[in-house]
């Protein structure tokens, strides 16, 4: 005997329902990807979408091979010099080749300001964001000078060509793929390449804690030394003349650049353990020796890395 279901004839489905049927395998589809599906109707997400890894908002994401070179350096203001493919100093294992105006702090600090925007949507998409939350994501007041410092900040990082690979890691186009103002709404619109998801790869990226980085803003040596012993779970001693190097500073006197390492790392400690965050240094036969805490991410990379070894061992 027949189920009483075929004997009634099947109903024409409505569009609303076929909507929401497609929805429904759609949200199946990208909870393994944790991308958000739109409640448009009509729409259906992509889930082959590239995202950066989603962070905090008290913090800042770097790649790690920015933090630990001279492509952003501790610079002084004024003119800047133009390179050409020119190979910027950084740590051993990170190669980056370089295009453009030189890039110092402040255009670290827009850069990832764009970053931390654009984390909520897809890589290649359009970022659309005022120049007033830009400022005030990065806060500073909202003023012309402020505005047009901006500008340029974007127009500078729009303009780079950089080659970076750390590692099997690598990235080659620019900074900002894409930026201008929409003539109606006066909003910027950002588009960055979605390539650079390779430098925030698992731990390739460091996550920077934003008060630290605020408190020192005005110091651009200090602000370099922070991201750059961030990325480190536990620093390694290092020699004076190459964190000066690292850092991309101009300051060629020995003696001079010694005393100004040693301003910018009283700026640091003092700066984070202001925000409890201890941070103390020592310079011993010029060499550098750092002891800091681990964020929680780095102490489970460095358990992680402990379990591994004694796996190794017979």
């Amino acid at each position: 005997m027949a189920d009483v279901e075929d004997t009634v004839p099947k109903r024409k489905r409505t569009t609303a329902e076929i909507l929401a049927a497609v929805k429904l395998k759609a949200e199946a589809a990208c909870a393994r990807t944790e991308i958000a599906v739109p409640d448009l109707p009509g729409i259906t997400p992509s889930c082959d979408a590239v995202k950066l890894p989603l962070w905090p908002d008290l913090v800042r994401a770097v790649p790690n091979g920015v933090l630990r070179s001279a492509l952003f350096g501790a610079i002084k203001k004024g003119p800047r010099l133009y390179l050409e493919r020119q190979e910027i100093h950084a740590q051993d294992g990170i190669k980056i080749i370089y295009t453009g105006a030189r890039l110092d702090q402040g255009d670290l600090d827009v850069w990832k300001t764009v970053l931390h925007i654009a984390r909520l949507q897809a890589l290649g998409d359009e970022c659309r964001v005022t120049a007033y939350q830009l400022l005030k994501a990065l806060e500073k007041t909202d003023t012309g000078i402020n505005r047009n410092t901006l500008e340029r900040r974007l127009s500078r990082m729009k303009a780079t060509g950089i080659d970076v690979n750390v590692g099997r890691y690598g990235y080659e186009g620019s900074l900002i793929d894409e930026v201008y103002r929409d003539k109606e709404t006066r909003e910027y619109v950002i588009r960055l390449n979605p390539k650079l998801s390779a430098l925030f790869a698992a731990d390739q990226f460091t996550q920077v804690d934003w008060n630290v980085r605020h408190a020192l803003d005005g110091k651009p040596l200090a602000q370099w030394l922070h991201g750059y012993y961030s990325s480190h779970a536990k620093p390694y001693p290092v020699n004076v003349a190459t964190l000066l190097k690292l850092s991309g500073s101009e300051n060629a006197d020995p003696s001079s650049g010694r005393q100004t390492l040693r301003k910018a790392l009283d700026a640091l400690t003092d700066a984070s353990e202001a925000s409890g965050q201890p941070f103390s240094y020592g310079i011993r036969c010029d060499l550098v020796h750092v002891q800091k805490q681990a964020s929680e991410t780095q102490r489970r990379h460095l358990a992680k890395k402990a379990s591994q070894l004694r796996k190794r061992k017979p």
